[in-house]
Formats: C-alpha cells, structure tokens, sequence
C-alpha cells in the first residue's frame, strides 16, 4: 500500500538543518507527518495537508519526493500491512495555533543526527540523515601543500582553486556561501508570494533586497579575481560559478517584477509547484557550496546533490508544460487572452530560474571532475 509523507524543515543562519518529528497515537513513537493518498490532491500537496493535520505545519511542498521508505502498520485484527511511503520536502513556514490533532500528537523539532537516532524505520532513518549533510572540511595539509594529480598526461596544477589557493588569499569560499544565502531566501520569498503569505509587495520587496545583496556578492568576487593570483583555468571556474547563482537570484528578480507589472494576484497550482522546486533546488545549493571547500572528501555528496538537481530540473519541466496547457485550454473561448500571455510569460521565467540552478550544478560536476 503506499502512503505519501512530509519532512517539514527549517534551516538556520548557521545552516543547521532541522526537522519536525510527531508522536505515533497508538505507539508514542517518533514518525513524520504521513498518511494516505487523498482524492483530488497531489501527492506533495496531499504530505503537506497530513502535515497541517497531524502536526499544525504550514509551509512550500516540494512536487519531487526527496525519498521513501517501507514500514509495517500493525491493524486492529493483529494482522499487519506492508506500506511504502514517499516523502516530499516541506519548507516551513508557521506552525498554527491550533490543529486537527493537536492533542493526540506531540512534536518536536531534531538536529537531522537526533532526528535519524528518534525514528524506527532504517530507511527512513538513512533518508533523514542524508537530507542535508555536513561538509568535510580540508585537512591542514590539503590547505598549505599545493595539489598533485596524475592524469593521462601527468598534469600537476599548482596552485589550484580549490586545493591550496582559495584557503589562503582571498575571501571566495565566504562569498560563495553568502551568495547561496540569498538564493535561499530569495527563493523562499519568492515561494511565499505565489503561494499567498503574506503581501506581494512585501515579498517582492525581499526578492529586490535579495538581489541587491548578491549583487554586491558577486561584485567583490569579481575584484577579488583580479585582485589575487590565480591560473586562467581557475579564474574561469570562480567567474562561471558564481555566474551562474547570480543568473538564478537575477531571474527570480525578474519574476517577481513582471508579477507586479502585470499586477498578477492568483497563482495556478503549477506555479506554486515550480515555486515549491525552486525552493529545494535553492536548500540543496546551499548545501552543495560549502562542500567545494574539500572536493576529494565530498565528491560523492556533491554528486549526489547535483544529480538531484538536473533531476528536479525536468521534473519542473513536466510541471511547466502541464501548466501551459491547463493555460491554453482555459483561454480557448477567448474571452482574456492577455492571461494566457501573461501566465505563459510567468511560466517560462519560472522555467528559467530552474534551468539556472541546472546550470549551477553542472560547474559543481566540472570541477568535481576537474578537481576531486
């Protein structure tokens, strides 16, 4: 039988992950918020509605599970059913003051390693503590000597970006993480928008500020670059980089302007889905950034982030067409034809701010490879 659940989260300044966990009603033991499929909902929405539910939890589903596991429930007659639960990413929002049941349930939020430690399911153990792991940080060794690598034309790359120089002059690795905070809250309020919390101006506000933050980010990466030696191969990875994360923060600038020009008030479910996409692919280039500071030890996690995030990226491609053409066939009569021009120029920047972080991910893979 399967089941849909949710993995409410809050990630901190420090960017410490947390997730709520709820008490079982008839054992008392720690689980997610999780429940049947419910007709007429989608499975990430119908995770976020056990999750309003079970735990009072309000917040942005993303439409692409991030996992699942097997459990057994035990029935009434003592007889137990197999079931298999998707997750689905649930960034938080509020908790409500009151919910269906709240007094049959405690919460409680956990650190991912007490949160994996509290459950009983050993999939869902695994899935909760490879939700967002911490980086391995160099060795001091790795940090002074310059790197050595054997290829087949025996290349040693004195001096390379990642392996000895950025440690030791110039600021990029607390750039490049302070830059991947504001695509994390530039997405978040951007989420929030389409998804109705709160004012537009308000939100749109933020995305602006946002923006200008990163602005300022990318400049002082750019005067470091000229500043500080590097070779011409590592001065194209930083510029490429940080390129492209100021490509996605700069298209979600863009979207949030033509809301405001075209003065759009109500978001089809469609878009709060890709709303809810870019918010995961934000969550998971924050924590992709600061694994760049070790490549060697935090390739295979780095590999694992940016192949969920080209996954993701056609996964809201699917969600994009399927929008146009609930578009399409809703303005066949004709009656507003500038909303279907408008929603379908929504649509494609919401596109693009996904691609962005696609792109992201393939200059992490390029120096993965050029590097590790």
């Amino acid at each position: 039988m399967q089941q849909i659940g949710a993995l409410p989260y809050i990630v901190d300044a420090q960017g410490g992950t947390q997730v709520m966990l709820i008490t079982s009603r008839d054992t008392g033991r720690w689980v997610i918020p999780k429940g049947n499929p419910i007709p007429g909902l989608a499975a990430h929405e119908a995770a976020a509605q056990e999750a309003y539910e079970e735990a009072g939890i309000r917040g942005i589903p993303c439409a692409f599970a991030v996992g699942s596991f097997a459990y057994r429930k035990k029935r009434r007659t003592g007889r137990y059913r197999d079931l298999v639960v998707t997750v689905f990413p649930l960034a938080f929002v509020e908790q409500v003051a009151d919910w269906p049941e709240r007094h049959q349930r405690d919460t409680r939020w956990f650190p991912l390693d007490r949160a994996a430690a509290a459950v009983d399911e050993p999939e869902l153990k695994a899935l909760i503590a490879a939700f967002r792991e911490p980086p391995v940080l160099p060795t001091f060794a790795q940090r002074i000597l310059p790197a050595v690598r054997t290829s087949a034309r025996r290349r040693i790359p004195m001096l390379g970006w990642f392996q000895s120089l950025m440690p030791k002059q110039g600021r990029f690795f607390e750039l490049f993480d302070a830059h991947a905070a504001t695509l994390v809250a530039g997405a978040d309020a951007l989420a929030r928008l389409l998804h109705g919390e709160g004012l537009i101006e308000a939100q749109v506000a933020e995305i602006v500020r946002r923006e200008h933050e990163a602005d300022d980010i990318t400049r002082e990466v750019l005067q470091d670059v000229r500043r500080v030696f590097v070779t011409p191969f590592d001065r194209s990875a930083i510029t490429d980089l940080i390129g492209v994360m100021d490509d996605a923060i700069d298209q979600m600038n863009g979207t949030a302007n033509a809301i405001l020009l075209y003065e759009v008030t109500e978001f089809p479910a469609e878009m709060r889905d890709m709303a809810g996409i870019i918010v995961e692919a934000a969550r998971i280039t924050a924590e992709a950034i600061p694994l760049l500071r070790s490549l060697g030890s935090n390739a295979g996690r780095l590999h694992d982030l940016t192949a969920r995030l080209i996954q993701i990226e056609g996964h809201a491609d699917h969600i994009h067409d399927t929008g146009i053409k609930a578009l399409f066939h809703a303005s066949k009569g004709g009656s507003d034809p500038m909303a279907f021009i408008v929603g379908r120029e929504l649509y494609g920047s919401l596109e693009k701010i996904v691609d962005r972080f696609e792109d992201v991910a393939n200059e992490i893979q390029g120096l993965v490879i050029d590097h590790a």
